[in-house]
């Protein structure tokens, strides 16, 4: 089979593919023949060999894909062959808590990801996807669209009425969009795009922010929200804009912080949160428990996912540097 490895010093440069036995399940394992796969930020980090001081060298990238079930091992339960499964984030994350333990089975990072033409994993390490998804959609929900879910639903608890601020228009904003909508939020999101507004407007964006021509857009946000703060900031900025955030969220408001796209370390003005009460949370993806509730939730309402651009299994680079651009709008996916 064809694999994509890490195969030299860090950099999109050692990204080649390599030939690799199609692996044979072992004893409640199952090998997934994958179609599709998607691209996250963090996975840019990876390749640069900067995710955590963690050697990339020798590791297949991507976390997210997903693909059918083609052959399985003694004693498997969950799925059988002809399954239409994604695998989880955290192979070992199931329910509960995060934990060091759960934390180390990430694809793509703590261990071996996707981007390959079969993978095996664990049969509690697969779910089964929506049915009116295609290969490509399903491949953008394990980091994501979790993500996005996570922060909104199981720990964001958003309600009908409440106003969401959304920063940018990636993979995580998009999904945050559409579960907002579903449950009967408001949405603020901000670009440096007007085209990228009009549309997230389209997709149900209530208002929209260009944070290019107005930089002061968290007084913005504020006025939006009719000068008593929004609700839930879906923060994907990290160091560079949690300070603006923190001005944008009503007293007990909550952010929820799970990107880094404008630094990992600055100084933050600890007393808006103090003062206004603001629950700030880290959110790193979710257990499999949540990925199964957004299936059906996704399943429910009928949700799409946003795919900007589909790139040949050959075009893995070039798939890589459009998400480093920053034009995309949604998800980037790679077929296989």
């Amino acid at each position: 089979m064809k694999t994509y490895e890490l195969i030299d010093k860090p950099g999109l440069e050692s990204l080649a593919i390599v030939e690799r036995p199609v692996p044979v399940p072992g004893p409640h394992r199952v090998v997934v023949r994958m179609r599709a796969a998607s691209l996250n930020y963090r996975d840019l980090v990876v390749a640069q060999g900067r995710y955590g001081g963690k050697n990339s060298v020798g590791l297949t990238p991507l976390s997210d894909g997903a693909g059918e079930v083609t052959a399985i091992g003694d004693g498997v339960t969950r799925v059988k062959p002809g399954d239409r499964v994604a695998g989880i984030f955290m192979q070992t994350y199931l329910a509960g808590g995060l934990t060091a333990e759960k934390s180390a089975s990430a694809l793509g990072g703590a261990i071996s990801g996707v981007l390959s033409e079969y993978v095996e994993f664990d049969e509690d390490g697969v779910v089964r996807i929506p049915e009116h998804l295609s290969y490509e959609e399903a491949a953008t929900l394990p980091c994501a669209a979790v993500t996005a879910w996570n922060a909104l639903v199981a720990e964001g608890g958003v309600k009908p009425g409440d106003t969401v601020l959304l920063q940018g228009t990636g993979g995580v904003s998009i999904f945050s969009l559409q579960f907002a909508k579903v449950t009967g939020a408001r949405v603020i999101i901000t670009s440096s795009s007007d085209e990228k507004l009009e549309r997230a407007r389209q997709l149900g964006a209530d208002e929209t922010i260009n944070y290019k021509t107005n930089p002061k857009w968290e007084q913005a946000a504020w006025d939006l929200s009719g000068k008593r703060g929004v609700d839930i900031v879906i923060e994907t900025g990290g160091s560079g804009t949690l300070n603006k955030s923190l001005r944008a969220v009503r007293p007990g408001g909550r952010i929820s912080l799970m990107g880094t796209l404008s630094g990992t370390g600055g100084e933050v003005t600890t007393a808006y949160i103090l003062q206004k009460h603001i629950r700030l949370q880290g959110i790193y993806v979710g257990s499999r428990d949540l990925f199964e509730d957004m299936n059906r939730a996704i399943s429910q309402h009928q949700i799409r996912p946003v795919i900007d651009r589909v790139f040949d299994f050959g075009q893995a680079r070039d798939a890589y540097a459009y998400l480093e651009s920053g034009a995309h709008f949604g998800k980037v996916v790679i077929s296989i």
